[in-house]
């Protein structure tokens, strides 16, 4: 796994978001987008396990807790749907919290609450993982 291929998962993934979006609109709740992603991640041939359950350990014990990522791709990404009036710095915190948790490069919040899914309706997150891998 590469940065360059993070990237261009990333770019297929906000792709798929966006040819949901224009199919769809705004205004709806998150689990119809969550259901469209998935048939146009299905679509695209692109690997990811939808509601994937996030393990915590503490002290080396997974405990039982229910954290759920809204999909996981190809192992390496994680992608929170939103549908809401702005991202707020929780939802960052979500995102970063499973990318830690999962041990993953690169993560992104879409929001389909919005007028553009490229220009204001992603976020894309990245943290020491990804520094550390290979550029190409």
């Amino acid at each position: 796994m590469t940065q360059k291929y993070l990237d261009e998962l990333t770019f297929n993934v906000i792709g798929a978001a966006i040819e949901v979006h224009k199919n769809m609109g705004s205004g709806l709740l998150e689990s119809v987008y969550q259901q469209c992603m998935i048939e146009e991640l299905t679509n695209r041939n692109i690997n990811f396990v939808s509601e994937f359950k996030v393990p915590v350990v503490y002290k080396g014990k997974e405990l039982d807790i229910e954290f759920r990522c809204d999909l996981f791709v190809e192992n390496c990404l994680v992608v929170e749907l939103k549908s809401v009036s702005e991202i707020k710095p929780i939802h960052d915190a979500q995102v970063l919290n499973y990318m830690n948790l999962l041990k993953v490069p690169k993560g992104i919040i879409i929001n389909f609450n919005c007028f553009n899914i490229f220009r204001e309706g992603q976020k894309t997150f990245v943290n020491e993982y990804f520094k550390k891998l290979e550029k190409e």
